[in-house]
């Protein structure tokens, strides 16, 4: 598989196929992604391991107290993930800096 950086942002490799500054934003893209994704997962995650736990707890107020807690704390988790768009469309208008707050860096010139 020949796999072009340039396709993606240009000038980020030379013609010797050695890395430049430029792949920055491509390589912080695809972390971003990934982070995003995996703390989604895992907060569905969660809900659903708070649900089978308030399922399964029947009548035992301990169980139940568990449970809830462990949903609260997901939401709350994918809340935060959730804001973190909103934090940096805000730090993106203050410094003045538009590429970062398009999902993919799509106008990073």
């Amino acid at each position: 598989m020949n796999f072009q950086w340039n396709s993606i942002v240009p000038g980020c490799v030379t013609p010797e196929g050695v890395a430049t500054l430029s792949c920055i934003p491509a390589i912080f893209r695809n972390i971003l992604n990934a982070a995003i994704i995996f703390g989604g997962i895992i907060s569905i995650f969660f809900i659903i391991t708070s649900g089978i736990k308030f399922i399964t707890a029947g009548a035992d107020p301990k169980q139940v107290d568990a449970a809830r807690d462990t949903l609260v704390y997901a939401i709350i988790g994918l809340i935060v993930v959730l804001t973190s768009f909103f934090i940096l469309g805000l730090i993106s208008q203050t410094v003045g800096v538009p590429c970062i707050q398009s999902f993919g860096f799509g106008n990073c010139k």
